[in-house]
């Protein structure tokens, strides 16, 4: 594949990754406050917030990005496939 095929793949995982960190942030603030009846901690390593707090916005951010991160790299992986109708640079050998 050509370089510009590859500086665009990258661009598109790039572009991807900042909307699926925006996505899932929003997301995981949403579930906190209807799991929690609170908003979420706004500074997690303060001496304010207890480590339960803490330790719980630390999981549920870092599942929310894991999960948005993959179904935005599927997806924009699954695109890329679609309209050039081969698989994104890297991916071709990569397979099960």
């Amino acid at each position: 594949m050509s370089s510009v095929g590859e500086f665009n793949w990258k661009l598109i995982g790039l572009t991807s990754g900042v909307l699926a960190a925006k996505v899932s942030r929003s997301v995981a603030e949403k579930i906190w406050v209807k799991t929690k009846g609170g908003d979420p901690p706004r500074n997690p390593a303060s001496r304010e917030t207890s480590w339960g707090e803490a330790l719980g916005w630390a999981v549920a951010t870092g599942v929310a990005a894991g999960v948005a991160r993959l179904l935005a790299s599927r997806g924009a992986a699954q695109a890329w496939q679609k309209t050039t109708g081969k698989l994104p640079p890297g991916l071709e050998e990569v397979g099960n």
